[in-house]
């Protein structure tokens, strides 16, 4: 299950465009084509322009040093989030992100009250293994990625059987929901890619309890 390909569950119907991921312990639904080429491309820009990015700092060996990223906090009134021993006060809403929220919130099934932005502004920005597991976020949390510009490969690896890894290719435009047991039993990760790529932007909405 790693050659990019995302596999669709047997016996399970999404949308037209959508697929079940084929992962045990997980609810994983795969929306490649979920916002069309042109309007991926005029998100990109106008987010890449408008957000307010911060170049955050983590304790790597006892040593500080960049995310290989740039992030924005953006969400309701008091929906502070904290990670990697960081603590982010929400911006305000912009209309691009409430437009994106909106379009997103049928499939997912959720209201969303925040999301954390990735800015990828080359292949050698990334995203080492994790799981979104805060506290803050519940038991079972509803993680709904919106990707545009550059495609890029993402992975997933089980916690508890570590030969079980999937890997699929996240492009402009893709809708990604991680649902149910999902991030109890398995990690991600974005890698540096060893190939020349352009800017990408990862949005992952959220609900913060």
């Amino acid at each position: 299950m790693e050659d990019g390909t995302p596999r669709c569950r047997r016996g399970y119907t999404l949308d037209s465009d959508g697929s079940l991921l084929d992962m045990p312990d997980a609810d994983v639904r795969f929306y490649p084509r979920f916002f069309d080429e042109s309007e991926a491309d005029r998100l990109l820009a106008e987010l890449i322009q408008t957000t307010p990015w911060r170049q955050d700092q983590i304790r790597l060996f006892g040593r500080l040093v960049d995310q290989p990223r740039l992030t924005a906090w953006h969400g309701d009134p008091g929906c502070s989030y904290t990670y990697s021993g960081m603590t982010m006060q929400p911006q305000a809403w912009t209309a691009e992100l409430l437009a994106i929220k909106e379009r997103i919130e049928p499939v997912a099934g959720v209201v969303f009250n925040s999301v954390l932005l990735n800015y990828y502004r080359s292949e050698r920005d990334s995203m080492g293994w994790h799981s979104d597991d805060e506290k803050e976020l519940g038991e079972n949390p509803v993680i709904a990625s919106v990707n545009l510009g550059a495609t890029r490969r993402f992975h997933f690896k089980h916690k508890l059987h570590k030969e079980q890894r999937v890997a699929l290719d996240l492009t402009a435009g893709s809708l990604l929901i991680m649902a149910g047991p999902t991030q109890h039993f398995w990690l991600h990760q974005l890698p540096k890619s060893a190939r020349s790529l352009g800017p990408r932007i990862n949005l992952t909405f959220r609900v913060i309890r």
